[in-house]
C-alpha cells in the first residue's frame, strides 16, 4: 500500500478524479517541457463525459497558463483504464512531448511509462487480515501500524486535518447559489443555525453533522479546498466526524491524528484491493469508502477493540454496495452533497451496530470479503451508472421543471 500522503491530499474541488488528478498530472508535465508554445489536453472516459460539469477544463487551462492550451472532450480512448487524459506540448508544429495519465481516484494519478515517488509501497500488508497479524505480533495499536511505516506521517495528517477544520468554518459561513448551472441554494448555514436553537440532544447532533457535512461538500462544489478522504466527492463525511468531535466533544487534536491514521488503513485497504474512484466503482467505492473509513475512525474514537474497528467498517461498506455514481448534469452537487450526510450518520449507525450485536455474536462477514465484493460489484454496473451522467438520476429527473 502506498503512503497515507496519496490517500489524503488537499486541493481544489469538485473532483479528486476530475479536477485535483488532472492539476497534478498537469504541474508534472510543465516540469518536463521548456520553451513551448501550446498545450493540447484530450480528456476520455468519465474526464470527457462529466469534464465540463467537474470544471476539468477550467482546472487544466489555470494549470498549464500563461501558455495557451486547447482542451479536447474525445470518446476513442485506446488504453484498458476507463478514465484518463493525453498531455501535449508543442513547439510551434513540432510535437514535443505526450503523455498519458491514468486518473486513479482520490487524485491519484498514474503516469504511463514513468515512475514517480507517491506511487512507491509503504506498506507491506495487504489486507485486514495481514495488517491485524502484524499488529499481534508486535503488540501494536492501528496507529501505532501507521506510524511504524511512516514515523513521520503525524505533521502531515495534522495538516489535512487543520485543512479539513477550514473547509467546515467556512463551509458554515456561506450562503447563496454554488456554481452552475443547477442553481442549488447552500444550506449548511441554516442547518447549523437549526442545530444551535434544537432542543433535543439527539436532533442537535444530528443536524450538527448535517450541517458540517454539507458545510465541507459545499465547499467542494464551489471549488474551494477540501481534503480527499478518501476522494472529493465523498470529502464531507470524515471531516464531519472529526469536527464534530473535537468542537463538540471535546476530543484531542493528538487524538483525531490517530484516528485519521486508523481510517487511513481502511482507506488505504480499499484503495488497494478495489477502487475509490466512482468512474471505476460507482458512488459505493467513494461514498461508501468514505462511510466505511469514518465507522473504523469513531469506533476507534470510543475506545474499541480491533474486532469491533472492523465490524463497524465492514458494516459501513456492506451496506452502500452496489450505490451508483449518476450526478445531475455532471456536478458534484445532487446526489453526492445529500448522500455525504446520510453517510455520516450511517457511520455512526454502523459503530452502533457493531458494538451492541458483537455483545451476541461474530460478525459473518470480513473487512476484506465485503471490499472484495465492492470491487467486484463495481465491475458489474453498467457504464450508464459510473460517474458518466448517461444514466439514474442525471437522466431521470428534470431539474428544469424543479426549484432546487
Amino acid at each position: 500500500m502506498e503512503s497515507l500522503k496519496e490517500l489524503y491530499k488537499a486541493g481544489p474541488g469538485p473532483s479528486s478524479s476530475h479536477t485535483l488528478a488532472p492539476m497534478r498530472a498537469c504541474e508534472l508535465f510543465k516540469e518536463h517541457v521548456k520553451d513551448v508554445t501550446h498545450y493540447e489536453v484530450e480528456l476520455y472516459g468519465s474526464l470527457s463525459l462529466t469534464g465540463k460539469g467537474h470544471f476539468t477544463d477550467a482546472i487544466i487551462e489555470k494549470t498549464l497558463a500563461p501558455t495557451p492550451t486547447k482542451v479536447l472532450f474525445k470518446t476513442d480512448w485506446d488504453y484498458d483504464f476507463p478514465s484518463g487524459l493525453i498531455l501535449k506540448a508543442f513547439n510551434h508544429d513540432r510535437l514535443e512531448l505526450t503523455w498519458v495519465v491514468y486518473s486513479l481516484g482520490g487524485g491519484s494519478i498514474k503516469i504511463l511509462n514513468s515512475e514517480y515517488d507517491f506511487q512507491k509501497s509503504i506498506y507491506p500488508e495487504t489486507s485486514l487480515c495481514e495488517v491485524y497479524e502484524f499488529c499481534k505480533k508486535h503488540k501494536l495499536t492501528l496507529p501505532q501500524y501507521v506510524y511504524h511505516y511512516e514515523p513521520d506521517i503525524k505533521p502531515y495528517l495534522e495538516e489535512m486535518l487543520m485543512v479539513m477544520f477550514a473547509s467546515v468554518r467556512e463551509g458554515l459561513k456561506q450562503e447563496g447559489l454554488l456554481p452552475g448551472t443547477l442553481k442549488l441554494k447552500r444550506v449548511a448555514k441554516d442547518l447549523h443555525f437549526k442545530a444551535s436553537h434544537s432542543t433535543s440532544e439527539d436532533k442537535g447532533k444530528r443536524l450538527k453533522l448535517m450541517a458540517y457535512s454539507y458545510a465541507v461538500s459545499e465547499q467542494n462544489a464551489s471549488n474551494q479546498t477540501v481534503v480527499t478522504a478518501p476522494t472529493m466527492g465523498a470529502c464531507g463525511i470524515l471531516p464531519s466526524l472529526l469536527y464534530y468531535a473535537y468542537y463538540d466533544l471535546g476530543f484531542e487534536k493528538h487524538r483525531l491524528i490517530d484516528a485519521l491514521a486508523v481510517a487511513g488503513i481502511f482507506g488505504n485497504l480499499i484503495k488497494t484491493n478495489a477502487t475509490i474512484s466512482g468512474a471505476i466503482g460507482g458512488c459505493q467505492a467513494e461514498v461508501g469508502s468514505a462511510c466505511s473509513m469514518a465507522a473504523a475512525a469513531k469506533a476507534f474514537l470510543d475506545g474499541h477493540s480491533m474486532r469491533i474497528i472492523e465490524n463497524a467498517a465492514e458494516i459501513a461498506m456492506e451496506h452502500h454496495l452496489g450505490l451508483t455514481c449518476d450526478p445531475i448534469a455532471g456536478y458534484v452537487m445532487i446526489p453526492c452533497i445529500e448522500r455525504n450526510a446520510a453517510a455520516i450518520m450511517r457511520a455512526f449507525d454502523a459503530v452502533f451496530m457493531a458494538s451492541t450485536l458483537g455483545d451476541f455474536k461474530d460478525n459473518v462477514v470480513g473487512f476484506d470479503e465485503v471490499v472484495s465484493t465492492m470491487n467486484y460489484t463495481g465491475q458489474k454496473l453498467v457504464v450508464e451508472l459510473k460517474e458518466t451522467s448517461l444514466g439514474g438520476l442525471a437522466t431521470i429527473v428534470n431539474v428544469d421543471k424543479k426549484s432546487v
